[in-house]
């Protein structure tokens, strides 16, 4: 299944793991874990957030994908199921209209 990954970082753990380095490290072994299809960065409610869309067949790599990000970025998390245009296509089409 897609998911929609979102992680909203806690702006003063950030700014320490911006300043001891670790931040960039967090983000690389994430992205390498997970091997997202899209990967976003950007700032909602005033927090560092990231957005990341990848596929995942089993719901148990939850906890390995957030905890980093809990423990290291006090980040506040969701997963979202989402589709592309070709899953709502085949979606649609089982509607049987």
């Amino acid at each position: 299944m897609r998911v929609l990954l979102k992680v909203s970082m806690d702006t003063e753990k950030a700014n320490e793991a911006i300043q001891n380095g670790t931040l960039p490290k967090l983000i690389e072994a994430s992205l390498e874990q997970i091997k997202p299809e899209a990967a976003y960065f950007t700032s909602e409610n005033g927090q560092r957030t990231a957005c990341m869309v990848f596929d995942t067949q089993d719901s148990s790599q939850m906890p390995v994908i957030s905890e980093p990000f809990f423990m290291n970025l006090g980040a506040k998390i969701t997963y979202t199921p989402v589709m592309n245009h070709e899953d709502v296509q085949k979606g649609l089409s089982r509607l049987g209209r």
